[in-house]
């Protein structure tokens, strides 16, 4: 009970008054300005409204009492306070929004000065620096999110933060946790990056409305709205392996309702073996998907709004040896190839209704169903999940507060079935693997602000019932004081928990000739995550300088974590409870500069000790670069003809698991060696139509022959969890967008 001392002491003040007015800022369209300012006539206070374009700013002792809201490009508008808690400011385009817009264009990264937590919204303007064919592939210019490949055989990626695994952040879409459990695996590549609008990343123990999971971090990511966007945009990809890429998004309006309707295609590249290990660089690859989302009226506007998305995806991956026949070797002990088939269909809504200034309710809904069949050599993997999640959230603005209440449940189905074609190496995990999961959760979190609106405080603790595990709770708090009007401080600290689906998010145990020994009755892996982040924006009075410097600390300790041992038998992969010190320490600094309007410059620098204690002896996790760093160049003219984009990614050392025990021939180094990736990307624009070319791996940089035993795919030594580094090299593509506005 001593790690909820420090946070139960912090819950509370739930009600504490004061006096303050809050509102929205929008276009005449209802849609919200982001940024906009907001302040007092004739004095020096003031805001500026966060990503949904609210704000909240102190009252004032004067008897003129007039707010102001401005925008660049538009005209500003001024509102006398008389009784009022809540008003709206609705603007109108200025004559020279054109002219204004070519120089003030969207920022790729935004730190909004406004949230309570440090969020990093990344924009499509950051989006189209790289190809981003899907959200695996939408962080290459970050250094918060660092993509980690889970199966080099079949290309399968999750996301990390903090250092730790991608099961520890929450991934959503549109708000909802559409990739868990089975989809976890493959779940984040299926997303093509021509729906994504914006992308929210935010470290460590984050509000608790959205769930008990997000341990290290929250990833959510905001497909494009119907009514804000191209009404046509055509997408057609090609690289050096010849992987083709086609989507098609198109939205309309029908009535009150608006809809964007999106086809994504993919086509498998030619076979490659570069480094003549008889193992395909790159799987081939066919995906199919269909997307439509529907939106009916504004979360700010009074009544009823709702958006309503539908998906379905089938996919399928081929990979292993070069010579592999689905048809005639799937399963067979004569060549290796692991075959992945995944169909999917997805629904989700988010319907609610604004009674007045002050409260609203919200339903959130989202049901999906994946059945997967795969085979990984011998082994052959069967799958289904049934996913079902609501959540009923009612919102109250009162005085200095924000108060958020409500109820969830989550329901998960998850079938496995797992059986050997032929085992002459005596694997044991063979077997049916249910899991039936209940969770209902109970929450409340209230937003308060201090001292003119620069302290603010967010306090929230929810309570979950699982179904085998009981009852679990998750207080956190977050903190965040302006130092100054473009220095900020924020802090928090909470408890987050999860519960395992060992095989889907641990892919790469059912590739390799691993055993897979599970030792005990695994539980919930349970954490607390705790850190704080010191962020300056500066710019010039000519606006010839422009950017921000940001530096952060994270610390997770784990009460409970279930990680692979890989290390105490190379034959075997042991999987059990370690209720002993774990640690991740993060530690991150990143500088970004904006010249002229025309130069971005960013550096930014990674420092990760993820380490166990057996006893007294220190275990580094593997995989994990104790040090990177990122740099990024950017060149856009004035007349945004063109930009050219390039980052340099430079990774230390990592940790690899212990081969010493294997015959010469198949042992590998203790660590990997420190290694440097380039890629460049020049865009190109002729009015409706863009052209992007670029490169990845520039100098081609690669880890050979990166299988352990590839000669015989199906001895005792066989193993791919050595992958330390890119094994397909230099990549080159070439783009076209068409785009027609609305």
């Amino acid at each position: 009970m001593k790690k909820y001392a420090l946070i139960v002491g912090l819950l509370f003040p739930f009600v504490v008054f004061g006096q303050s007015i809050s509102g929205t800022v929008s276009d005449k369209a209802g849609q919200p300005l982001i940024g906009a300012s907001v302040y007092w006539l004739d004095t020096t206070t003031g805001t500026s409204t966060n990503n949904q374009g609210e704000f909240e700013i102190s009252s004032i002792e004067n008897s003129n009492k007039k707010l102001i809201a401005s925008f660049v490009g538009f005209i500003s508008d001024t509102i006398e306070i008389i009784n009022q808690t809540f008003v709206k400011f609705k603007l109108s385009d200025s004559k020279t929004l054109e002219e204004v817009l070519v120089r003030d264009q969207q920022d790729g990264v935004i730190i909004s000065s406004l949230n309570p937590i440090k969020t990093e919204q990344i924009t499509q303007t950051e989006l189209r620096k790289a190809a981003c064919c899907d959200l695996a592939g939408c962080f290459e210019t970050q250094s918060t999110v660092q993509p980690q490949t889970t199966n080099v055989i079949t290309n399968s990626k999750e996301l990390r933060i903090l250092g730790l695994s991608g099961v520890y952040n929450q991934v959503l879409i549109d708000g909802f946790p559409m990739i868990q459990g089975l989809s976890y695996t493959y779940g984040i590549s299926s997303i093509p990056g021509t729906l994504v609008d914006n992308i929210y990343v935010s470290k460590g123990a984050n509000s608790v409305v959205q769930g008990f999971e997000s341990i290290s971090g929250q990833i959510n990511v905001e497909t494009k709205e119907p009514d804000d966007t191209d009404r046509l945009l055509l997408n057609a990809y090609l690289n050096s392996f010849k992987e083709k890429h086609f989507n098609a998004n198109y939205a309309s309006q029908i009535g009150e309702w608006s809809n964007q309707a999106a086809v994504h295609m993919v086509q498998p590249a030619s076979k490659t073996d570069r480094d003549k290990d008889q193992f395909l660089d790159l799987p081939l690859l066919t995906r199919y998907s269909v997307f439509s989302k529907w939106k009916y009226g504004n979360d700010v506007d009074g009544g009823w709004n709702s958006r309503i998305g539908v998906r379905l995806l089938n996919e399928n991956r081929t990979g292993g040896q070069t010579f592999f026949d689905a048809k005639s070797h799937k399963g067979s002990t004569s060549i290796y190839g692991q075959t992945v088939n995944i169909k999917q269909p997805e629904i989700w809504t988010r319907t609610g209704y604004r009674f007045n200034d002050k409260q609203s309710i919200s339903l959130f809904a989202s049901a999906y169903f994946q059945d997967q069949n795969s085979f990984f050599g011998t082994v052959k993997y069967q799958a289904t999940q049934t996913n079902f999640y609501w959540n009923i959230q009612h919102e109250l603005n009162y005085k200095d507060h924000n108060l958020k209440t409500g109820i969830s449940h989550r329901h998960l189905n998850l079938e496995e079935n797992i059986l050997f074609t032929e085992n002459t190496l005596q694997r044991t995990y063979a077997g049916d693997y249910k899991r039936l999961e209940n969770i209902s959760g109970l929450f409340a979190e209230n937003t308060l602000r201090f001292f003119e609106d620069k302290l603010t405080w967010i306090v929230g603790i929810r309570g979950d019932h699982h179904n085998q595990f009981g009852f679990k709770l998750s207080p956190r708090t977050l903190l965040k004081y302006d130092i100054g009007p473009k220095t900020i401080l924020r802090a928090n600290i909470g408890t987050g928990w999860r519960t395992v689906n060992l095989f889907s998010e641990n892919i790469g145990l059912l590739v390799s000739s691993r055993d897979i020994i599970f030792t005990e009755q695994l539980e919930a892996e349970e954490a607390l995550n705790y850190g704080v982040n010191l962020t300056q924006k500066f710019d010039s009075k000519d606006e010839d300088l422009s950017g921000y410097f940001s530096a952060d600390y994270y610390r997770t300790d784990f009460q409970n974590q279930i990680f692979p041992d890989y290390d105490s038998d190379p034959s075997k992969a042991i999987i059990q409870n370690f209720e002993g010190t774990s640690i991740s320490n993060g530690f991150q600094a990143e500088l970004y500069l904006k010249i002229w309007q025309r130069i971005e410059l960013k550096a930014g620098y990674n420092y990760l000790d993820v380490y166990r204690m057996n006893g007294e002896t220190k275990q580094v996790l593997p995989f994990n670069p104790k040090h990177k760093v990122l740099t990024t160049f950017g060149y856009k003219p004035l007349t945004n003809r063109f930009h050219f984009d390039m980052n340099i990614h430079c990774y230390g050392k990592q940790r690899l698991p212990n081969t010493q025990s294997n015959p010469v021939e198949f042992q590998r180094p203790d660590s990997s060696k420190p290694y440097t990736i380039i890629n460049a990307q020049l865009t190109y624009n002729f009015n409706k139509i863009e052209m992007y070319i670029g490169c990845e791996n520039i100098f081609d940089f690669r880890q050979k022959q990166a299988i352990i035993s590839w000669q015989d795919p199906f001895s005792p030594y066989f193993d791919t969890s050595s992958v330390w580094g890119p094994t397909r090299g230099r990549e080159a593509y070439l783009g076209l967008r068409y785009r027609l506005s609305t």
